[in-house]
Order: structure tokens, then C-alpha cells, then sequence
């Protein structure tokens, strides 16, 4: 799932990558692969991610690891790098997500009862870059589907996802719902269907396998 989600990133993009399983993609793409990692902390130009013994302590991403810089990063203060965000200077954003809805609204920043810092960046980010991408499993620890026909949980933007990449398949939303693109090796569409917690389109024809 990580490494087809890379596969997304084209050269010379302006990408954020979310907390949790988006921080990942970076490690499947090649070396010195040429585009610019921005985090909503305060940095563009971001390298490889560090031990705590290599690290300089002064250089986190938003979620909170060790990062590196490489020639060209540049620093700036938050309200530097919300506008750029706002100003919709994202060319993709990589988030997580507890649940998505067939029409592209994303609920990912907090589940009622438990403990939340707070949305941090994913309400500007999911709003203002220009495509924005969903990695997550298909269903949850209990395995209820995670793509919904509505959320249920408080939202953080709506009709704002473009494609979800689950453990399961490469899902599509589109004007007419979810639309099933790639299935995972190992499995049937079949699968896919039980685990969806909405209509699923398929295409005529042999899907692509990842």
C-alpha cells in the first residue's frame, strides 16, 4: 500500500506527508528523488528521517521525528507555512484517515471519548492542496469498514478526497461514489465489496494488482 501511494509523487512536486502511515511513503521512493517535502511545522526540503543520536534535536516534522535537512531546505515560522498552504502551494497532501465518505469527506483528527491534541494542520491541508490522498487500512481493529457512506465521526474537511490507498485496493471517489481502480495481490473483488461500507463502481475489464 505505502509503496504503491509513493508512486503518486511526481518529480518537482510540493508534497506534505501526514502523520502515521504517509510519514512512510518517503522511504519507498529513490534516492535523491527530486521533490520538496514541506512540513506544516516550519520546513520545506526535508531528508531522511534520523535516530535521536544523529539527529540535531532542532529539526522535527509535525510528527515529531528527527528529520535532516538537505541543500535548498528552508525554515520559516508557522504562519509562513500555513500560507503557503492556504495560498494552495501543495501540489498533494498524504493523510490518514478513521473514516472516509463516498462523497470525499475525510474524518481523521479525533474519535469521541478519547484523547486528541487537536486537528494541527490536517483541517488546512486537507482544504487547500491540490489533490489530496488518504492512506489508511479498509477496516478497523474490529474490522468495520473505514469508508463509509457518511462519517460518523466529526469531520475535518468535506468532499475533499481525491483517492484512497488501503491494504485492500486503490479506491477512487468520485461525482457518482467510490470507484474501485486496483485490488491488492492475494485478493477478489468480492473481498474488497464485503469489507466497503458503500457502493463500490468497478471497471469492465481485469483490474491492475499492486
Amino acid at each position: 500500500m505505502i509503496a504503491r501511494a509513493a508512486q503518486e509523487i511526481a518529480p518537482g512536486m510540493v508534497v506534505n506527508l501526514g502523520i502515521g502511515l504517509p510519514t512512510k511513503v518517503v522511504d519507498h521512493l529513490p534516492s535523491g528523488f527530486p521533490f520538496c517535502l514541506h512540513t506544516e511545522n516550519g520546513m520545506t526540503g526535508i531528508g531522511p528521517s534520523l535516530p535521536p543520536e544523529r539527529a540535531d534535536r532542532n529539526l522535527i516534522d509535525a510528527g515529531g521525528a528527527y528529520v535532516s535537512p538537505i541543500p535548498g531546505s528552508a525554515y520559516f515560522d508557522s504562519g509562513t507555512s500555513f500560507a503557503l498552504v492556504r495560498s494552495g502551494r501543495l501540489d498533494l497532501t498524504m493523510l490518514g484517515a478513521f473514516e472516509v465518505a463516498q462523497s470525499g469527506d475525510l474524518a481523521n483528527w479525533k474519535i469521541p471519548g478519547r484523547f486528541s491534541p487537536g486537528a494541527g494542520g490536517a483541517i488546512e491541508l486537507a482544504q487547500k492542496a491540490r489533490r489530496v490522498v488518504v492512506l489508511t487500512t479498509h477496516t478497523d481493529r474490529t474490522g468495520q469498514p473505514k469508508l463509509l457512506e457518511a462519517c460518523t465521526l466529526p469531520l475535518t474537511a468535506r468532499g475533499c478526497v481525491d483517492r484512497i490507498f488501503t491494504d485492500m485496493a486503490v479506491i477512487d471517489v468520485t461525482p457518482d461514489g467510490f470507484a474501485l481502480r486496483e485490488i491488492a495481490e492475494g485478493l477478489e473483488v468480492d473481498q474488497v465489496i464485503a469489507a466497503t461500507g458503500a457502493p463500490l463502481t468497478l471497471p469492465g475489464g481485469e483490474l491492475p494488482r499492486f
